[in-house]
């Protein structure tokens, strides 16, 4: 096996497979060191990644780990909604409507969405789940919100309380949890290649601390979940990948930036499919985490075969579980190296905003950054690592 990194600090959206992402890092404590998590929009808004986030850590024993508060919409865009899209596949509150947290789509009191939405700030740019408010594609979440305020400083995030309600107050919400920016820098310049990024949802995390601090991107390590080379996108067009379709801009200067870069994309996360009998297999633990880990795998199991029978017919796809599993252990995946970009515009010679496709000027100029792309992966021994450490973790 190859030797795993030191550290781990991870980016997330936290819907459901952000989650059982989460619960497998604390079950390879072993293994890695889980620093931190920075929680942002992407699955659900940044409030509700946050207190998502807090809930799982707590369930599983680890309130110590800090959760910090990320990205509340995309580079692009001056706020942001969730999309019934990720709704149809992650619930209303992001955790297959398991109420984990203690709270659905609605916690700040918002209404149900009208057909104009309407902003509060007549010249607010709006990100619909990655598409502007207006645009045919932009379908909100029924529960998000349509009457958009711009981001405010956040010092409790309003979410988090039920949080650290329902742990018995262990979890301390503060000031600090409120730049996870700032932390993913400082960790980055502290142990350079020795903390691995694991960004699981967008990456303008990623591209706003590279911004803010252009020295980390030549010490910067970053497994991502992300894109799609040589099979259909998730989105609507078929072409974009989710998690990319949300900032474009973003994922297209950080694969540019000079980092070492693994994209853990739908290329191979659609070869590991988790089989229902591996949710049985937890929820026959008996315990709350087995439970919880059932119940998030039955939701996305039957929402994906909802969707595409004939893909997901074997189970769900363990997204952003396998980026995890590649943080730990890079011999999952065979790589293929190439100069990488992200496409943000769509028409005649521009291609379709959200796509990864190779960038042309790394044929001819081969000093370009190149990004390690999954093709291949070993998806047997994944799978069988994957449901064993789970049930572990359950007990």
């Amino acid at each position: 096996m190859v030797q795993c990194p030191d550290r781990i600090i991870a980016s997330m959206d936290t819907g459901v497979d952000d989650a059982l992402a989460l619960a497998y890092l604390l079950g390879s404590a072993d293994e890695c060191e889980l620093g931190g998590v920075i929680a942002g929009y992407g699955n659900v808004d940044a409030n509700t990644a946050y207190a998502n986030t807090c809930a799982v850590l707590d369930l599983f024993g680890r309130a110590d780990i800090p959760v910090f508060l990320g990205s509340e919409h995309p580079s692009w865009a001056d706020a942001f909604i969730p999309d019934a899209g990720c709704a149809q596949f992650h619930g209303d509150d992001g955790l297959g409507n398991t109420r984990l947290a203690g709270f659905g789509a609605l916690a700040d009191g918002a209404g149900v969405p009208g057909d104009d939405m309407s902003v509060d700030v007549p010249d607010e740019v709006v990100s619909v789940g990655g598409y502007l408010a207006g645009d045919v594609h932009a379908h909100p979440a029924l529960g998000a919100c349509s009457r958009v305020n711009r981001s405010q400083s956040v010092d409790h995030p309003q979410s988090a309380m039920p949080t650290a309600l329902a742990s018995g107050g262990k979890r301390r919400c503060s000031v600090d949890a409120a730049d996870g920016i700032e932390y993913l820098i400082e960790q980055v310049r502290e142990f350079g290649r020795d903390v691995t990024v694991l960004a699981t949802g967008p990456l303008t995390d990623v591209d706003a601390a590279i911004t803010r601090a252009p020295d980390i991107a030549s010490k910067l390590r970053l497994v991502m979940m992300g894109g799609t080379l040589t099979q259909p996108g998730n989105c609507w067009d078929a072409v974009a990948e989710t998690n990319i379709i949300q900032d474009p801009e973003a994922a297209n200067r950080v694969f540019h930036s000079g980092a070492d870069i693994t994209m853990v994309g739908l290329d191979v996360t659609h070869q590991c499919l988790l089989p229902q009998s591996a949710a049985d297999r937890w929820r026959a633990t008996g315990t709350k985490r087995g439970r919880f880990l059932a119940d998030l795998a039955d939701f996305s199991i039957k929402a994906n075969l909802e969707a595409d029978p004939a893909l997901f017919s074997g189970g769900m796809p363990l997204h952003d579980p396998l980026a995890a599993a590649v943080a730990l252990d890079s011999s999952l995946v065979d790589c293929f190296d190439l100069a990488l970009r992200a496409e943000t515009n769509t028409g005649d010679f521009n291609g379709v905003r959200g796509r990864t496709t190779g960038d042309p000027v790394g044929l001819v100029n081969h000093s370009m950054p190149h990004v390690h792309v999954a093709l291949g992966v070993d998806s047997g021994r994944f799978l069988d690592e994957f449901v064993e450490r789970m049930a572990e973790v359950c007990r």
